[in-house]
């Protein structure tokens, strides 16, 4: 499998619906501003596609924390509900795993809703630790 990394409107129009999947507060005319933006913080965008259709995607930034030092933040990992089962959030996980590797990170950490249990599995089979509870206060609401 294939992974592309969004640079250009096209690529980030083509991952809206599978990051919406994901994120379904996002509105599609804002996406592509929001991404150019996101990136501009340092966040990127992978993908893979099938036929011209991004069908799973993964964002992540690098970062600094003084709990786990360098390492890899994914904040967004995301499949097309007719496209599960078939290897590409795994894939893209794998990607990410290796770049972290090539940088010589500590660690790579993420948050998963708690009833995401299909991807709690998919975690775990690549060797991710429940750690910590994540806590939010909203201050929107």
């Amino acid at each position: 499998m294939k992974v592309h990394h969004a640079t250009t409107e096209e690529d980030f129009e083509k991952c809206f619906e599978v990051i919406h999947e994901l994120r379904p507060h996002l509105e599609r005319e804002d996406f592509v501003e929001l991404m150019y933006d996101m990136t501009d913080e340092g966040y990127h965008l992978t993908y893979i596609e099938e036929e011209g259709r991004a069908v799973a995607a993964c964002g992540y930034r690098y970062l600094n924390f003084l709990f786990t030092g360098p390492h890899i933040y994914i904040d967004d990992l995301s499949t097309l509900p007719d496209f599960r089962g078939k290897g590409y959030a795994g894939a893209l996980l794998d990607h990410t795993i290796e770049l972290a590797r090539e940088k010589e990170l500590n660690a790579i950490t993420l948050d998963s809703g708690h009833h995401r249990s299909d991807a709690h599995r998919l975690y775990l089979n690549k060797r991710f630790k429940i750690s910590s509870h994540h806590f939010t206060l909203r201050l929107d609401e």
